[in-house]
């Protein structure tokens, strides 16, 4: 009789708490946010959630666990809320107690006689996880099949992994496995500003991931600390993570980011996205590289890496074409080494091959920044002059490239004095065609390797008279003084 009238689902603070331990039962958060935007409730799943208890929530401003970059759009939306919109699907990111990044859809609406804000946070982190790598790997391989180079490639990758991950300082370091030697052919800051040279807490934590071939996460510690710094690292005030670029041949470089002020914490599953996507990023730079390097190949020579001939023809048409339009003038000097045979019957290949490098930067050193030396084949080279005032300037640089080698060409082994037969041909008097200049500059060549190449006037290929007058002094820009 006791139990007679009495209500059977108990009293109303015994199914408040009946609702309250129910709801700490579903997976998603209850929260419920007063006017002032401040917990009030929240259910049991927070913890797993957000990393902090209830307790810790409750009377907290729900701001302060909304990531920086997402506060203005939660603000307008809880605005929209408050003014009777049922929101069903808000997504933004907050900040778990141990600094990661939890990503929550949201659904939310406004009680108007309570005051509050009650809503539901479901975790859907792993999706956008998932969401996330899928696109970086499209974006990445469109950046690829689009960009115009590898610098380019480079610029691209770092807008990607940008939009991922919060970083002060982005680096692409690259392993030559033959010379065993790193190079940085990218670092940039947050604002994409490159910078040459990489600090030295960049190339510790590319060196040790290219030689490890592991990733690694470095988080921001105190100095004072006293934890152990392995790798020597000088900047710890920030998160460093860095990554291997690995590709079916091995290890072919790195990827190494720092954390920027203020943003949250590098997590186990940003390094895991870097890693996993890192695989697209170093399989596009190698096929860039080998399309680099194809397309060098077709343009200059492999072992000089002076433009070949066809390059060469490509600039003499363009030169022609401005000559003719400005009346200007332009000049081929064919060029070919007197007794290269023996050299290579000699001392052998290799020697000939250091030899030919050699002659290639004496020469190169001889000449404007504007001319172009080509080497065409074997021990012959051509120059190609543009915008001459005179001809006299052509059998002025003629010269200075006959005297820069009065001095032996300093090889690995041994120093080797060599001469050079030069023949000329001017546009337009001795021609109007690259065939026809090249021909004629070849039989000047040749005329004067048949004289010897000892006398400038028959060397040159019938230089005027007046350049036995002392008149061959130039400039570094090759012109008569």
């Amino acid at each position: 009789m006791e139990n007679a009238g009495k209500d059977p689902a108990g009293s109303p603070e015994e199914r408040f708490q009946l609702s309250t331990a129910v709801m700490d039962l579903l997976l998603d958060a209850i929260c419920v946010v007063d006017a002032r935007g401040c917990f009030v409730y929240i259910s049991g799943a927070c913890e797993r959630i957000f990393g902090y208890t209830p307790a810790e929530l409750e009377g907290r401003a729900m701001m302060d666990l909304v990531h920086p970059d997402d506060r203005e759009a939660t603000l307008a939306t809880a605005r929209a809320v408050m003014q009777g919109r049922l929101t069903n699907h808000f997504e933004n990111r907050y900040i778990r107690k141990d600094g990661s990044v939890v990503h929550i859809l949201w659904s939310a609406n406004w009680s108007e006689k309570d005051q509050l804000r009650v809503a539901v946070a479901h975790d859907i982190s792993d999706r956008k996880h998932t969401e996330a790598m899928q696109a970086a790997v499209y974006a990445i391989s469109e950046a690829a099949a689009n960009a115009a180079n590898l610098p380019a490639l480079f610029r691209h990758i770092h807008q990607i992994i940008g939009g991922l991950l919060p970083a002060s300082v982005f680096c692409i370091a690259l392993h030559d496995g033959q010379a065993n030697e790193i190079s940085f052919p990218y670092c940039a800051n947050r604002q994409g500003a490159e910078d040459p040279v990489p600090g030295s807490d960049t190339r510790a934590l590319a060196n040790a991931v290219i030689h490890s071939g592991q990733p690694i996460r470095l988080r921001a510690q105190d100095p004072a600390s006293g934890r152990s710094n392995p790798l020597g690292i000088t900047d710890r005030s920030l998160d460093w993570l860095a990554v291997p670029l690995t590709t079916s041949t091995g290890v072919q470089g790195a990827l190494v980011i720092q954390n920027r002020h203020g943003a949250p914490s590098y997590s186990a599953k940003d390094q895991q996205l870097l890693h996993y996507i890192s695989t697209q990023i170093a399989t596009a730079i190698q096929r860039a590289r080998m399309h680099a390097q194809l397309e060098f190949l077709s343009r200059y020579d492999p072992l000089t890496r002076l433009p070949n001939r066809s390059l060469l023809s490509d600039r003499i048409a363009t030169a022609l074409a401005r000559a003719r339009r400005d009346k200007g003038r332009v000049a081929l000097l064919y060029l070919d080494l007197d007794k290269f045979k023996q050299v290579n019957d000699t001392h052998g290949h290799a020697v000939g091959e250091q030899l030919l490098q050699a002659v290639a930067a004496r020469i190169s050193g001889c000449i404007r920044e504007s001319d172009t030396v080509s080497r065409i084949g074997g021990d012959e080279f051509v120059i190609l002059l543009e915008t001459l005032d005179q001809p006299l300037q052509a059998h002025a640089v003629a010269n200075k490239i006959r005297e820069a080698f009065h001095q032996p060409l300093q090889l690995d082994v041994l120093g080797l004095a060599i001469v050079p037969s030069i023949g000329i041909a001017l546009y337009p008097d001795d021609g109007d065609a690259e065939q026809h200049l090249l021909e004629r500059a070849d039989r000047a060549m040749y005329q004067a390797k048949r004289d010897g190449g000892s006398a400038h006037d028959r060397a040159l290929g019938q230089a005027p008279a007046e350049l036995a007058g002392g008149q061959t002094e130039v400039d570094q820009e090759g012109r008569l003084r």
